[in-house]
């Protein structure tokens, strides 16, 4: 395993950090014209592929979700019957559940996972469970990659690093949140794992013939990552980026929602350069994964491939995500 920040070998990604900081355009004030001016816009440029991001649109509360009502919505999303594991790509499976996403990346030299669903008995049942069905050893998992820290992405962690002695990855920002002091805490998640590897903007991870870009998209928390590696099809490769967290779940918080339609432009920036043409959520119903992969089991030969929507259809979701967050900043600034 290497870890490097970017540098002269990476000009694309290194060109994608600077342009982060250049000065945006001025808006104008908020009102409910400007309001109805994104959500239109969002609506314009998802058309029919990507309504599964519209719900980003639709109003947020101002304050934080908690307590027994929150719990109970947990339990019944947990409850969901589970979806079939499936392989995605050729080093690529999906073992997560109708709710939270799992991901495996496979490389020469064992596993990557990526998030962990939400306690210990998902983690057997559906990622144990899962690989097994698919023909993967859990064994082999050396890392396990924590997209941000919410329990329905790190509560099954300690049930494998217990059982198989992956390391665990995170960004500094939110190990520093999880061992401080959780935004959101819920019995139907598991413990935060113990502090591992932390990366910043930019630090890769190289496994075998794998290399994972981790890139910090602040938002649906503030150290959210996003990955970004390879996946591979028919002896092709493609550029896949993960979004690390989608939802508004934070309240009125004017610069998360900032910083998330920000984090978006860049996105948009970095993809159009390198450029990524598979947008994978850890939430299946944020990028229609089990209608995408009812698709993969019933393609004819030569058909394309449901996953690889192209960089024209990446850069529409990133936009998407972008104007539902501007939309619900407004809301807040009237």
């Amino acid at each position: 395993m290497s870890r490097s920040k970017p540098g002269p070998r990476y000009p694309l990604f290194a060109a994608a950090l600077l342009l982060a900081g250049c000065a945006s355009v001025a808006e104008p004030p908020a009102s409910r014209a400007s309001v109805d001016a994104h959500v239109a816009e969002a609506r314009r440029v998802a058309g029919e592929d990507l309504k599964m991001l519209l719900p980003l649109c639709e109003p947020q509360p101002a304050t934080r979700a908690g307590g027994p009502d929150v719990d109970a919505r947990l339990a019944r999303l947990i409850a969901q019957a589970p979806p079939q594991p499936g392989q995605v790509f050729d080093n690529l499976y999906f073992v997560g559940s109708a709710w939270v996403s799992a991901w495996v990346l496979k490389t020469s030299q064992g596993l990557i996972l990526i998030d962990a669903l939400n306690n210990a008995l998902e983690a057997r049942g559906l990622i144990d469970g899962g690989m097994a069905k698919l023909g993967l050893d859990p064994r082999d998992i050396k890392y396990v990659i924590v997209t941000h820290g919410h329990g329905d992405h790190y509560g099954g962690a300690n049930y494998l690093v217990e059982r198989y002695r992956p390391r665990v990855v995170a960004s500094e920002i939110d190990w520093r949140m999880m061992e401080t002091g959780l935004e959101f805490n819920s019995p139907q998640w598991g413990a935060p794992p113990k502090r591992d590897i932390a990366v910043r903007d930019g630090e890769q991870l190289t496994l075998g013939d794998t290399t994972v870009t981790f890139l910090v998209t602040p938002g649906h928390t503030l150290g959210t990552i996003t990955p970004v590696f390879d996946v591979k099809t028919g002896g092709r490769s493609h550029k896949a980026l993960l979004w690390g967290g989608t939802a508004f779940n934070f309240g009125k918080d004017l610069g998360r929602l900032e910083s998330y339609a920000e984090a978006t432009e860049r996105m948009r920036r970095l993809t159009a350069q390198l450029p990524v043409d598979v947008l994978l959520s850890n939430h299946a119903g944020w990028d229609g994964t089990l209608q995408k992969m009812a698709t993969l089991r019933s393609r004819a030969p030569g058909a394309p491939h449901p996953f690889v929507t192209g960089p024209k259809d990446v850069d529409r979701g990133l936009q998407v995500m972008g104007e539902c967050a501007r939309a619900q900043r407004d809301r807040f600034r009237m």
